[in-house]
């Protein structure tokens, strides 16, 4: 049986953001985001950055306080911000190779409340313009969400339990990467943890695809081939040798082509249902401009990552086995197109 449909969701073409809220929409974001752009560029300090690196500070005071009206979310988000002091790093090192060390680490995160893994080599384009990343490698984490909860989103003063959620995942990644952190210092080695929701240095999404944890989707989030799109991030910079772990193509790109039910379900039409040029790269790309209102109104959204195909726990081992035999028969007759897209309404 179908579930009922959230009360708490507009449709789309129906939202209309308050005059107040677009009043402090003074400047478009998608050129400062890069849209258009044709050549790689470092992204810019943006939403979620201290305000005056960027003109959004009072959207995003409105959207914290539309997230902290929802019942239980203040605690929740707290703890976000709640860590251990990084220790002195240690002056033995650790000397296994980086193979073991790698090995080491990625157990030690997944026993210390990250669900997943990856390793990348930093690339310049890992880091906001304005900051600095000495360390040569980067451990993405993942953080996956109760989809149970996660699907009650948005949130308001009425039902808090989808932003609650979002707000327990953020404050896991803190823990998460400071613990991390702690521990590459014991063993002699430089680390510096980059959890949510604030930002920081560190682009996370980037890294992360490099690093095997998912493919970009066509809502702007990291799509996992273990959680969906129900995954937050926070990563760990440090200089220990490590191998990376690569990156991983398991088909959502290919699906988000032919899916539109992010684009459908997004009440301010923000998702394109086309890639764009962004700073250099064709990809998927969210419209700043009408994401953002609503985004700030709504208690951090996040409809499109719970109503994603690939979050549903039923659904994701399906479309993981489809696409897998999709990108078979394309390797064996890349000549051959596919007799027929696949899409969302064949799991219903």
């Amino acid at each position: 049986m179908p579930d009922q449909p959230n009360p708490r969701r507009p449709k789309r073409g129906t939202y209309s953001p308050r005059p107040e809220t677009l009043e402090l929409l003074r400047v478009s974001g998608n050129p400062i985001n890069g849209l258009g752009e044709e050549t790689p560029r470092r992204p810019s300090p943006f939403f979620w950055h201290p305000p005056d690196q960027h003109p959004y500070g009072d959207l995003q005071v409105v959207a914290r306080q539309s997230s902290r009206a929802c019942p239980d979310s203040g605690p929740a988000f707290m703890a976000a911000y709640s860590y251990p002091e990084l220790i002195p790093v240690a002056e033995e090192q650790n000397t296994a190779s980086a193979e073991q060390l790698s090995a080491e680490v990625t157990a030690f995160a997944l026993s210390h409340e990250a669900d997943a893994v990856g390793i990348a080599a930093m690339d310049p384009l890992y880091v906001f313009e304005g900051y600095t990343v000495e360390e040569p490698w980067v451990i993405v984490l993942g953080l996956a969400h109760n989809y149970e909860r996660l699907k009650e989103v948005p949130s308001d003063e009425t039902n808090g339990v989808g932003v609650v959620d979002i707000g327990d995942q953020y404050a896991k990644g803190t823990r998460s990467s400071y613990a991390v952190a702690n521990w590459i210092r014991s063993q002699g080695y430089t680390a510096n943890p980059y959890p949510g929701p604030s930002a920081s240095a560190l682009v996370l999404i980037p890294p992360a695809i490099a690093a095997g944890l998912g493919e970009l989707g066509k809502h702007g989030s990291l799509i996992s081939p273990k959680f969906g799109s129900g995954v937050r991030l926070a990563g760990v910079t440090t200089n220990m040798p490590l191998v990376a772990t690569g990156p991983s193509r398991f088909g959502a790109d290919d699906f988000c082509t032919n899916c539109q039910v992010c684009t459908r379900a997004c009440p301010p039409g923000a998702i394109s249902e086309d890639k764009q040029m962004v700073r250099g790269v064709e990809r998927w790309y969210v419209n700043f401009d009408k994401c953002i209102p609503y985004f700030a109104e709504a208690a951090s959204c996040g409809i499109c990552i719970a109503e994603c195909p690939w979050t549903r726990p039923d659904v994701r081992p399906k479309l993981l086995a489809t696409m897998a035999r999709r990108m078979a028969d394309k390797a064996d007759s890349s000549h051959v197109p596919p007799s027929q897209p696949v899409t969302h309404e064949a799991y219903q």
